[in-house]
């Protein structure tokens, strides 16, 4: 990989991490409802789990999708009923101001966080942009490169949906009652659904998935 394919490279993992998506409208959510300590597994797990998605389609994965077209519906449906039923979590979510008890809501653990990347849209057109673009060269594929992309988005990533943690957070001193952290929550979970604009139109972002 050459000097300005790994820069080009490092933009697109910045880029692609730190603008909104499901990941980080979440990970704003649970700073704000949890804290930044609280919320470290679900940040750790959209890192990890990411990475190691980038891998799994690098080794060829997307060839199932080819070879077997309905498993692109399946994941569609998969993804807008998951994505709608975490909206509504965060929607419904009993609000939690920073000193008050602890209630029943929980924040998303590491595991939860990395099954996520499965079904989020926008992490299956990243994944599939960057190997495609940076990890594969004249058709050929280096699992060299392919490593080398999935760290570069484990360094990159983490940093970027962190500070949307600490967004979130530093919300929490203007959400000082149950009825601003109850709009707040609505908001987010609003933005959530709107995030599945690229599966109902695929070409909302570049190189996603045309389901």
């Amino acid at each position: 990989m050459s000097y300005d394919i790994f820069l080009a490279l490092v933009a697109f993992a910045f880029i692609s991490s730190i603008t909104p998506g499901p990941n980080n409208t979440m990970l704003m959510a649970s700073g704000a409802n949890f804290g930044l300590v609280r919320t470290l597994p679900h940040m750790l797990g959209v890192g990890i789990g990411f990475s190691v998605m980038i891998v799994l389609v690098g080794l060829g994965l997307m060839q199932v999708f080819d070879a077997f077209p309905v498993t692109d519906r399946i994941l569609k449906v998969v993804s807008v009923l998951y994505l709608l039923w975490l909206a509504w979590k965060i929607a419904t979510a009993a609000p939690k101001l920073p000193d008050a008890p602890e209630t029943g809501g929980v924040p998303m653990t590491f595991l939860q966080a990395a099954a996520f990347q499965w079904v989020n849209p926008k992490a299956w057109s990243m994944a599939v942009y960057a190997i495609t673009n940076y990890a594969t060269v004249d058709g050929d594929r280096s699992m060299l490169a392919v490593g080398l992309v999935s760290l570069v988005f484990g360094v990159v990533n983490i940093p970027c949906v962190g500070a949307w943690t600490v967004l979130g957070q530093q919300m929490r001193r203007f959400l000082t009652s149950p009825s601003r952290l109850r709009v707040f929550n609505v908001v987010m979970a609003v933005l959530l659904v709107a995030t599945l604009y690229p599966i109902l139109w695929p070409d909302g972002w570049n190189g996603g998935l045309k389901f």
